[in-house]
């Protein structure tokens, strides 16, 4: 029975390499795969899932917009499974795209994507995710005190936390730090 599962962290958790390496060992073993991620973040170049350790493939962009449904079903006689990127940038429209996916045509769905933004609040395909996965995946990382880092915060040019803002804004180490919620919560001056 094919399932959807949802694979979530903060940033720079490994999440993409994790994508990247499932998806090599299908393709391993003869088995194709269909990659995707959104349009939206373009950091590596459009359509391309990039690590931070180097590894890169090329992979079909969606945006808010596109029938994952119909998109998948017509690659579903050469995947083995579906592979998907930054499914925090989903809709819950489409997160029950992929659903149907899984159950009607037994195709295993792969999401992997932000739980929180640096607001703490859940991006709307991660809640819809956190929903209807049937499997949940936490991919680890850590804040500089060494325990796990769940939250991040968003940084300006010289370091100064960002308490307000648009929830989505592209960016890597050079935007954003993954804490522990103690640390993060001093940053954004809660007590």
């Amino acid at each position: 029975m094919a399932k959807l599962y949802f694979h979530y962290s903060t940033m720079n958790a490994g999440k993409s390499t994790l994508l990247l390496q499932a998806s090599y060992n299908y393709r391993e073993r003869g088995m194709e795969t269909l990659l995707l991620t959104a349009a939206l973040d373009d950091r590596a170049g459009e359509g391309t899932i990039a690590s931070r350790i180097g590894i890169c493939e090329t992979a079909r962009t969606f945006t808010p917009q596109t029938d994952l449904f119909a998109l998948i079903a017509e690659e579903a006689a050469v995947a083995a499974c579906i592979f998907l990127d930054e499914a925090q940038f989903l809709t819950e429209a489409q997160v029950w795209q992929l659903a149907r996916v899984a159950d009607d045509l037994g195709q295993p769905v792969m999401c992997y994507g932000l739980r929180v933004d640096f607001r703490g609040q859940l991006f709307p395909g991660s809640a819809a995710l956190l929903a209807l996965a049937d499997d949940l995946r936490e991919v680890r990382t850590i804040c500089h005190c060494g325990k796990k880092a769940t939250m991040v915060i968003r940084h300006d040019d010289q370091g100064r936390v960002i308490l307000e803002g648009a929830q989505v804004q592209i960016g890597g180490n050079e935007t954003y730090i993954s804490l522990c919620r103690r640390h993060w919560r001093a940053a954004m001056q809660h007590s």
